[in-house]
């Protein structure tokens, strides 16, 4: 037992090392990490290496435990200042949008390929969530609108717990009796339970964490992510979205005033990528090479319809649903229907019919596995250019400044940690033209590993690590100044700079 221990330990300590080095081949190539690491699990399958691996149902469940690892990275990551302008019309993608892509992918397979309608409309529901993990990964390396990237971002990050529940009604073998509008009222319920459980695990856990003083700064973020994780469980006991729950805890907690905030973010992601890779390598494990041939024919057929008819309609009706339309334009739409993403999530859900034997599951499973290959390799591969075509690159930006707080609860405030990082305008400037507020002092300055207390006429230089100390009632505003002075340097004021949190 032992030997087999080591060598299964010896495998995977391989691959996730292998995995690890195979995200800086992909960020050169633009690519989303994702193909390398389904290539892997076909590598070290029964067609490579002879590793038999056939459990859809346990690749179902690790799958979802993944994808509660990513949603709630994602959560964490977006800003509300940068979210609200834009989850109507997200929201709305991923409701009204998810319905039209069902729609038009379900009729067009059925009449081209002959298949029954609930097998047709398995196929739509399927494939219509786009991806947290592959959106995440590609947009984050382009310079594109805040809008565009928000609504992506928000979109994949809601999108799973609709089409969840879409594709588990769809992959049942037996029907439940119930009338259509019956199925909807459940699946409304589901959606706004999953919201507002998600909202109060959230709301609560950053009470509880602002106020627990834990003894070890990494104790924070094993809470932050346990209370994700305690939303999904709260959601799935009330027969809620469990997907929904852990984004909106997600967002509620990523957008508090959190102690040790970077250490929080730092873990969250650390677990998002561990869950990338244990996800996509399995998925490569399940799948048999073999078959994928027959599959590529129907995975063109509808991979083509899905990206240029299914995804544009579905974008333009949900702008139109929500007005929109004028504010994103053609370009913004066009951006927006050719990066609908698909990764991982589709295969998982294609394993919901494979493991409850829905007919034709296997088909199913095997064509979109294809076309998540080919169709990540195009479109991942051509959104930079694409944006540039269309116009829609962003100018570059001053760094952005982040702030890393440990509370001082005996004196009521905040030791603030901030880095003066290259591209920032806090360099070059002095200590007292920051002009932070009274209750809000700089008291140490680490510049070249060495430490010293700052005089007013102090220059910052880039690499610097500035340590503050802020009274609880002023470090917002301290906060907002440090951003502001860190966009447009001392004059930040004058330019209307208010310092607004947009990361």
């Amino acid at each position: 037992m032992s030997g087999g221990l080591d060598l299964a330990l010896l495998l995977g300590a391989g691959v996730l090392l292998v995995a690890v080095g195979a995200v800086r081949l992909s960020t050169r190539l633009g690519l989303p990490s994702l193909l390398v690491y389904l290539l892997i699990g076909m590598v070290i399958g029964e067609s490579g290496l002879g590793i038999r691996f056939d459990d859809a149902e346990l690749t179902r469940t690790l799958g979802f435990c993944a994808l509660i690892m990513i949603i709630a990275e994602g959560g964490l990551t977006a800003r509300w200042t940068t979210l609200r302008p834009v989850l109507g019309l997200s929201a709305t993608l991923s409701t009204l949008g998810v319905a039209v892509s069902v729609a038009v992918v379900g009729a067009v397979v059925h009449f081209l390929l002959g298949l029954d309608w609930r097998l047709a409309l398995l196929y739509g529901a399927v494939l219509s969530s786009t991806d947290a993990a592959a959106v995440f990964a590609t947009l984050r390396r382009l310079r594109l609108p805040p809008r565009l990237v928000a609504t992506l971002e928000a979109e994949s990050g809601m999108n799973d717990a609709p089409v969840v529940l879409l594709v588990v009604l769809l992959s049942a073998t037996t029907t439940s009796g119930h009338p259509w509008w019956y199925e909807l009222l459940i699946v409304s319920y589901e959606l706004s339970a999953g919201a507002l459980v998600g909202l109060a695990v959230g709301a609560a856990g950053r009470w509880l964490l602002k106020h627990a003083a834990l003894p070890s700064a990494g104790l924070y973020p094993i809470a932050a992510v346990g209370l994700t994780v305690l939303a999904y469980a709260v959601g799935a006991v009330l027969h809620a979205s469990g997907f929904l729950a852990v984004y909106a805890a997600g967002v509620v907690l990523g957008n508090g005033r959190l102690p040790h905030r970077r250490a929080i973010l730092g873990f969250a992601d650390g677990l998002a990528w561990v869950a990338q890779i244990g996800l996509f390598v399995l998925l490569g494990l399940l799948v048999s090479p073999g078959e994928l041939a027959s599959a590529v024919g129907p995975a063109l057929i509808v991979g083509v319809v899905l990206v240029l008819l299914a995804r544009p309609l579905s974008v333009w009706i949900s702008a139109l649903a929500v007005r929109a339309d004028r504010g994103l334009g053609w370009r913004g739409q066009a951006f927006l229907s050719w990066a609908g993403l698909r990764g991982a999530v589709p295969i998982v859900l294609a394993t919901i019919p494979l493991s409850s034997a829905t007919p034709g599951a296997d088909g199913l499973f095997n064509a979109v596995f294809v076309l998540v290959i080919i169709f990540t390799l195009v479109q991942a591969g051509t959104l930079a250019p694409v944006a540039r075509r269309l116009g829609i690159t962003a100018p570059a930006e001053a760094a952005e400044v982040h702030v890393e707080a440990a509370p001082l609860e005996r004196m009521h405030a905040d030791l603030l940690q901030i880095d003066v990082a290259p591209g920032s305008r806090l360099a070059g400037v002095h200590i007292d033209e920051l002009r932070l507020p009274v209750g809000a002092s700089v008291t140490l300055v680490v510049r070249d590993g060495a430490g010293f207390v700052p005089g007013p006429d102090t220059r910052l230089r880039t690499g610097d690590s500035i340590l503050i100390v802020a009274t609880n009632d002023v470090r917002d505003v301290a906060e907002r100044r440090l951003r502001a002075v860190s966009r447009r340097g001392r004059l930040a004021r004058w330019f209307g700079e208010d310092g607004a949190d947009r990361t």
